[in-house]
């Protein structure tokens, strides 16, 4: 059994040089990991894309809290997160990685299409919200389960040289995820007007994400398994009783637990202010300009998503905590500044401008947040961990920012909201600081030692 994990934020100096074929094995198996993460993660962005379209189906449109209700079904969800992690880390630490993400991209394309496919409020009344919230609720629950089993995937998958550069492409798929949704967006709207999109373009953008998931269904079933096939026997034959276990997690491993999630909340709420927030604050403020604030969404992204592996390339190099630490100051320091301003410019390079800067501070977060994560756990516990701790953090910190950005925008107290996200990257900051360690061997270093050693 592994000892208990030192928090840790890198992997040592001089790592060996992985073989060309393993090299290519682990670009072919982050492709496939990764490509149900992009579907995936599309299906949880395209209701926030779309949602200013499809909330009077689903809500009377002459109640002035219609937006508040549409977005706090998707804070809402956030609270099934938690289950998830712990139902699809359990099964991915007992039954193999590539099982519990076949699973959990399965659930959501399904959930996807139950959305499409159902009435308005005028022709079922009140049942159409019933039905928009269960699904949220199921899709809730894959996505939980698709951030720990992802990001232990990918962490391991990847070279011992290259972890930080492999591991970003969890949050390159997980923001191409949001582009996918800006970019159908943006096609309908060159298309279909206003009108149309809110009778059924909208339907259109859900079935998308739910025939796509078939595509990549076919191709996570075909990548490799992480897991030695060693420990899946021992677990079949009763053998193995720890793996996957909330009683060893929390008995012998709640130091990094602890550590993930305290890694986590500052990252989360900032990704959700930054990305879901911003967004739409510029699409409010140029609402009567066309497409321009869809254009600067889309740009913005882009650009977010391109910058991921230089940061995980960045980390391969000095480590992880100085990214971290760079977020950590960045956010503390530029919060206030995208809030305050981003609502009220309307020159389009001063939009784009101050989302780009947000977007750099937030790479030193997003690009290795995954790793970072999967370093502290051993692999028997490792996606349990990882998704339990990410859940908690996401649930209550990251899924509540744009509901609590709303209601405060309502009630005019978005200056509160302000302190409240500076507080918690804040609280993060003392975590990167204070707690992790830069470019010590950490628990993939020793397996993925080991594991060579018997090759050898």
């Amino acid at each position: 059994m592994a000892n208990q994990a030192t928090p840790t934020a890198g992997s040592p100096s001089n790592p060996p040089v992985s073989s060309p074929a393993a090299t290519r094995r682990a670009v072919f198996n982050t492709l496939r990991g990764s490509s149900g993460n992009l579907v995936e993660w599309y299906d949880v962005y395209v209701y926030t894309v779309f949602a200013s379209y499809f909330e009077s189906q689903f809500f009377d449109s002459e109640d002035k809290n219609s937006t508040v209700y549409v977005y706090a079904i998707f804070a809402v969800t956030f609270l099934m997160r938690p289950v998830g992690s712990w139902f699809f880390g359990r099964y991915a630490d007992r039954n193999g990685r590539r099982a519990a993400l076949t699973f959990s991209v399965s659930l959501m394309a399904a959930c996807s299409l139950v959305i499409a496919l159902t009435p308005g409020r005028e022709s079922i009344g009140v049942w159409a919200a019933v039905i928009l919230v269960l699904c949220r609720l199921v899709q809730g629950f894959a996505t939980g389960g698709e951030y720990g089993a992802s990001a232990t995937y990918m962490s391991e998958a990847a070279t011992r040289e290259r972890r930080g550069f492999f591991s970003s492409f969890q949050y390159v798929t997980l923001i191409g995820g949001h582009v996918l949704a800006q970019v159908t967006l943006l096609l309908m709207q060159v298309f279909l007007d206003r009108d149309q999109i809110e009778e059924f373009g909208w339907r259109i953008a859900f079935l998308i994400g739910g025939v796509a998931a078939v595509v990549v269904f076919w191709l996570r079933r075909s990548m490799d398994e992480s897991l030695t096939k060693d420990q899946l026997d021992a677990v079949k034959a009763g053998q193995d009783t720890s793996s996957g276990s909330m009683k060893e997690l929390l008995v012998r491993y709640w130091r990094p637990l602890l550590v993930c999630f305290g890694v986590t909340i500052g990252g989360t709420i900032a990704f959700y202010t930054y990305s879901v927030n911003a967004p739409a604050m510029v699409k409010t403020a140029y609402e009567d300009r066309g497409m321009t604030g869809t254009w600067i969404n889309l740009f913005g992204l882009v650009f977010l998503m391109l910058l991921q592996p230089i940061g995980g390339l960045i980390s391969d190099k000095v480590g992880r905590k100085p990214l971290l630490v760079f977020f950590g100051i960045g956010g503390v320091v530029y919060t206030y500044v995208l809030i305050t301003y981003l609502p009220t410019a309307t020159s389009v390079v001063e939009s784009l401008a101050l989302v780009c800067v947000g977007y750099v501070i937030l790479t030193g977060y997003t690009s290795i947040n995954a790793i970072v994560k999967a370093e502290l756990f051993p692999s028997h516990i490792r996606a349990l961990g990882v998704g339990l701790g990410y859940a908690l953090a996401n649930s209550a910190f990251g899924g509540t920012a744009p509901l609590i950005y709303q209601a405060a925008k309502n009630s005019g107290h978005v200056p509160w909201f302000i302190v409240y996200v500076t507080v918690v990257i804040a609280v993060s900051l003392l975590v990167y600081v204070f707690v992790l360690r830069n470019k010590s061997e950490t628990v993939l270093d020793r397996e993925q030692g080991r594991a060579y050693a018997s090759q050898s």
